[in-house]
């Protein structure tokens, strides 16, 4: 299978990705607890007008409907064995729908992949063995089901990222990751985005960088640390929350507006991303904003703490201090996971 997505880079300054799965289907009436993933045979239209929607907006790059589609997450809802069934069903839901709604553009199938839920060794009870076994499971149906990359996301551990770059690249296909940098400019875990690019440059991931966190303007900020600690050919990757989260009216809502991710856009583009969406909250209204804010926009110089502050928001202290280079980098960077890496690099 030819690599789609690095394909697309040599073309495009800049992709789309898409928006968020999640808010969309809690939108198309998903209810709190319970797995999307079986919506992928159980109401594969829903999930179909989800990817719809973000690819007739101009998404580049659509994830599938299996972030929680490992045999740990689904064993919480007893259909741990459904694991080939779930992924494979969410693999041809995006990639039929990507052909039926933009048959004349090229449009990348990500299998998303997220944490298992369990705490690796040595500090929870998963073993590294059985986290590798659980994603490459995932993987391979994935892979089965025709994605073109596999998308691990909102990580926040370099064990579950090194679990996670063993077992899925025994698909061969190209791998990204991204963190969710939510604590104060760094993971729950404490991982740095310096330090997620000491770890991006000892492994063969075709893209690295932040998903999720706490607003776009931490993402944003954390794009600019990446960026700063990575190899100036590195493949970066924003996708960020649509605002901040507000509970209204017994729901969750996103405060952002359609000109707050145009705005988010392009500061992520200048801060280094070459792939840019949005996550938990962005819409297809959103998407589309930031598309046209994307192909009018000259990239410029990296945003400061302060100039993002003025468009998007609150910085938090963390990430305003590695801005200044007041956290170590080299000296405080993580090693290189463990890899069995079988695909080839970027």
């Amino acid at each position: 299978m030819s690599d789609l997505l690095s394909h697309l880079l040599t073309q495009r300054r800049w992709l789309l990705a898409d928006g968020g799965m999640g808010s969309s289907l809690f939108a198309r009436g998903l209810e709190s607890g319970y797995p999307p993933e079986l919506w992928n045979v159980e109401h594969p239209e829903r999930i179909a007008a989800v990817h719809a929607e973000f690819v007739d907006a101009g998404a580049d790059i659509i994830l599938t409907n299996t972030f929680g589609g490992t045999r740990y997450r689904l064993k919480l809802h007893q259909a741990e064995s459904r694991v080939v069934e779930l992924n494979v069903a969410g693999a041809r839901l995006a990639r039929e729908t990507a052909t039926r709604v933009a048959p004349e553009r090229a449009v990348v199938i990500a299998g998303s992949m997220g944490p298992t839920g369990e705490i690796l060794e040595p500090l929870g009870p998963l073993t590294h063995s059985e986290a590798v076994t659980a994603f490459a499971e995932q993987a391979q149906a994935l892979k089965d089901g025709g994605v073109d990359v596999l998308w691990v996301e909102t990580l926040f551990s370099q064990e579950e990222l090194s679990a996670a770059i063993e077992g899925a690249s025994q698909t061969g296909l190209p791998l990204v990751c991204t963190f969710s940098f939510d604590t104060n400019g760094r993971t729950m875990m404490g991982i740095s985005p310096a330090e997620l690019a000491s770890i991006h440059a000892h492994s063969q991931l075709a893209a690295c960088g932040s998903n999720c966190g706490t607003g776009a303007s931490e993402l944003v900020a954390s794009i600019v640390n990446l960026a700063r600690a990575s190899a100036p050919d590195a493949v970066l990757v924003a996708k960020g929350n649509c605002g901040i989260p507000q509970y209204v009216d017994g729901a969750i809502r996103f405060d952002g507006t359609p000109e707050l991710m145009a705005h988010y856009a392009t500061l992520a583009l200048d801060a280094g991303a070459r792939v840019i969406g949005g996550c938990c909250g962005t819409t297809g209204v959103h998407l589309r904003a930031m598309r046209r804010a994307l192909e009018t926009h000259t990239r410029g110089l990296a945003p400061s703490a302060e100039q993002i502050e003025a468009l998007l928001g609150p910085v938090s202290t963390g990430a305003k201090a590695q801005f200044a280079g007041k956290t170590a980098r080299s000296a405080g960077a993580l090693s290189a996971p463990r890899l069995k890496t079988t695909h080839r690099p970027d």
